[in-house]
């Protein structure tokens, strides 16, 4: 069994999980930790049994983990997150390391952090981050993702995706319509998102899909926020691919959609820049 710890509300903690389990093979039951309101859909989670807290599991003995997986926060999103504290003794411990705020994040690091057996470095961390989890991990590999199989999304025009809150997913769609009126054209849009947001303008098309990574062949753009899981997914499509990064209070969008904005100018010859 494996026994992991997603924190966080939103839905990208449990998109990532998803794309490492099956990464991985992992196979047998799974227990994850998580207070996101997406924990209930079972698009999104499947099988596995969800729980608010590392107490609230309440292991039968035999239900220990081989296995423990720690997503993003490297002690837990507030620090809770100690060396042995909750683990189950004997078990593998995993980390998921993806770009944090560091300078943020520090502070709340607890006096005597946990420690990993293996660390997966999912994208390039601040050298500080870094630093910290070479000092706490047996061992630090790189970990390419990939996500289950799923159907396209196929519109016609420009594909809006984002899981809110809904005051963002209404930045996003203006965004996008300001493109477009900037750019003299007026392609159909539809927007992907779990909830309807009050106020979407009549002329956006609304479909709630779960996952929504995978655009068909009539979609002629892509925009979302700088989120790792849309980033990450939406790279083969990056010519594109549009990004509005969000601030965030842990999660850096700012620099990961700077990232991506340099490595599609090296991959492509034109020197006509592209908004992203």
């Amino acid at each position: 069994m494996i026994l992991c710890y997603a924190s966080g509300d939103g839905l990208g903690h449990l998109t990532r999980l998803r794309s490492v389990l099956h990464t991985l093979g992992a196979a047998g039951p799974v227990t994850v930790v998580t207070g996101s309101p997406f924990a209930g859909d079972p698009r999104v989670t499947g099988d596995w049994r969800t729980v608010r807290s590392i107490g609230a599991a309440d292991l039968a003995p035999d239900e220990v983990p081989d296995e423990v997986i720690v997503d993003a926060f490297p002690a837990g999103l507030k620090g809770e997150l100690v060396r042995g504290g909750g683990f189950p003794p004997g078990a593998k411990v995993t980390h998921l390391a993806r770009l944090l705020r560091w300078d943020a994040y520090a502070p709340l690091l607890p006096a005597d952090p946990p420690r990993f057996d293996r660390t997966f470095l999912l994208e390039p961390l601040a050298p500080a981050h870094e630093a910290f989890l070479r000092a706490v991990s047996a061992e630090i590999l790189p970990l390419t993702l990939t996500d289950p199989p799923s159907e396209p999304v196929d519109v016609d025009g420009w594909l809006i995706v984002h899981s809110g809150p809904e005051a963002e997913t209404l930045e996003l769609v203006a965004y996008a319509r300001d493109m477009a009126s900037a750019e003299g054209i007026r392609p159909p849009m539809t927007l992907v998102s779990p909830q309807k947001p009050d106020g979407l303008a009549p002329e956006v098309a609304y479909l709630d899909v779960y996952p929504a990574w995978r655009p068909g062949p009539n979609v002629e753009r892509i925009v979302t926020a700088a989120g790792f899981n849309a980033v990450r997914q939406f790279a083969p499509w990056r010519d594109i691919h549009r990004m509005l990064p969000f601030p965030r209070s842990l999660d850096d969008q700012f620099t990961r959609a700077a990232r991506a904005r340099r490595g599609a100018g090296r991959r492509t010859r034109s020197p006509r820049r592209r908004r992203a």
